[in-house]
Formats: C-alpha cells, structure tokens, sequence
C-alpha cells in the first residue's frame, strides 16, 4: 500500500507525509486557488514601473544637488534643464540636431555592420580568415576611434565622411568579435543535428549558426551601438558642422562656448534619452521576439 507520495505505508502505521494525502470524500475536483497579487507586487514586477521610479529618484536627487550648490553656470538644476529642453524642442532646434546626428550614425552603424558581417563569414569559412579576423581585432578593437580623427581629417576632410569613417571603426570589431564569438560557442551536437538534415552553406548559417549564437549577434550589436553613439558625439564636439549644420555634439559645443549650461545639459539629455529609447524600445524588443521566444533567456 502507497500514499500519495509514492512511499510504503505499512498497515496500522500512519504515512510518513501526511500532510500529502488528499482525500476527496466529495467526488469533486479539488482545484488550486492562487493568492491575488497586492498591489505592491503589481507595480514591483513591472520592469518599465521600476526604470521609471529609478529615473524619477535620479531627477529628485539631481534638482536637490543643483538647488545645494547654487551655481547655474557650474550645474543647472533639472528644471532649468528641462525647460531649456522643451524650448529648444519647441522651436525646432534639439529635433533637428538629433536628426543631423542619427542620419550619419544609421550610415556607419550600417556599414560597420555589413563590414563586421563579411569578416565573420570570411572566418567561419577558413582558418586563415579566423587568423586574419582575430589579428585585425587584437590591432584595431583598442585602438579608440576618436584617435583616427587626424588622419579622417586629412583622407576625408572636414565633413560627414570622416564621421563615418570613425563610425565604422568603432562598430567593427566589436560586433565582429562577439559575433565570431557566438559561432564558435554553438555545440557539436546542435551542428551535426543541422549536417544530419541536408543543410549546407546559407542554410545552414542561417538556420544553426545564426539562431544559436543571436544571444552573442545580439550583445554585439548593443555594443557597436554604444560605442558608435558615443564616438559620433565626441566627433561632432571635435569638427561637428559640415555644410553649415552640425549634429547633437556641436550644439552642445556651441551652447558651451556661449556658457549657456542649461542648454548644454539639454544637450546632454537628448543624448540620454536617444540611448534610452534605442535600448528599452528596439534592443529589447528584438530580445523578446527573439531569444525569450526561443526559451534562450529568462
């Protein structure tokens, strides 16, 4: 005789988990009633609730620390900034510097990824092409691309050209590396299962390799993003104005040089913000109809 724990219970004795016999004198179905979630629990488990009260928390400690030290022109409270923010906003300004900067980093974020994607494919398909992809990496990936603005300026002159030059250099070998990475992760057993079917060549890129080693795909694209963004602001800040328009990162150089601080820190809250959006809207929704749907990630 067995209890409903799958232990023997010997006659006359009582079952050693007792508190594991369910007996149904009714004949109905017992069913399981879960416990309502408080609302605290509902606000807690929301990701975007919880980033929005970090940011909320980061403001009130930013406008406490400005009003503190008094000094508009050392740091602007953040009502100062965002009123500089929407009046630059309002009149046109901040948008279409934001453009100026997007459109040139779309140029070279696209080129470095199609650059990073030939170089992982050149690997993938010989040993001297992993050779050459890891010395390339090991000589350009700490190079910092902010260092080759000399030599953009004298090969490209003073313009959109050397922007992208510099952006392509800082997208590269990071989503190269990460990529060929990624590839070289995928098991044994996961490519003989792809050989097993027939699949060769494109197929079997796309169909193995691409699928298993997206989490790795994916990292080095947030990487080659961050590092593209951030190499595009300090450019502009450099030589930032080509055909008498310039980007984010000369507004912010010509904002400073008139010490208007307000406007420097909208400036800079633009910046933010793009990267914010970029992040929590387009990365992590590509990560939830990708990897999460995969069962690849929690």
């Amino acid at each position: 005789m067995r209890d409903s724990a799958g232990a023997a219970a010997m006659p006359g004795f009582p079952s050693p988990r007792p508190e594991l016999v369910r007996e149904d004198t009714s004949g109905e179905a017992i069913t399981v009633v879960e416990k309502p979630l408080s609302t605290f629990e509902i606000c807690y488990n929301s990701s975007w609730l919880r980033k929005a009260l970090i940011l909320v928390v980061l403001a009130v400690i930013w406008e406490l620390y400005a009003r503190y030290l008094n000094n508009d022109l050392l740091f602007p409270t953040f009502t100062a900034t965002i009123s500089a923010f929407a009046r630059n906003v309002a009149d046109g300004v901040l948008p279409a510097r934001a453009w100026a900067s997007i459109k040139v980093l779309l140029i070279g974020y696209a080129l470095g990824v199609l650059l990073a994607a030939l170089l992982t494919a050149l690997a993938i398909a010989s040993r001297i092409g992993t050779d050459f992809l890891e010395t390339m990496t090991s000589m350009f990936n700490p190079l910092p691309a902010i260092a080759l603005l000399p030599l953009a300026l004298i090969w490209f002159g003073l313009g959109n050209g050397s922007l992208v030059f510099v952006l392509v250099h800082s997208v590269t070998w990071a989503i190269a590396l990460n990529t060929h990475s990624g590839f070289c992760s995928v098991s044994k057993t996961l490519k003989m299962v792809g050989r097993n079917y027939g699949l060769g060549g494109a197929r079997f890129i796309w169909k193995i390799l691409i699928p298993a080693a997206f989490p790795s795909i994916l990292t080095g694209l947030k990487i080659g993003w961050a590092f593209a963004w951030r190499t595009l602001i300090a450019a502009e800040l450099v030589f930032g104005v080509s055909s008498g328009s310039g980007g984010l990162g000369w507004f912010i150089f010509e904002n400073k040089n008139m010490l208007d601080i307000p406007n420097v820190f909208a400036g800079l809250l633009t910046v933010i913000l793009i990267g914010l959006v970029v992040e929590n809207l387009i990365f992590q929704t590509i990560e939830r109809r990708t990897i999460q749907r995969w069962g690849m990630q929690n």
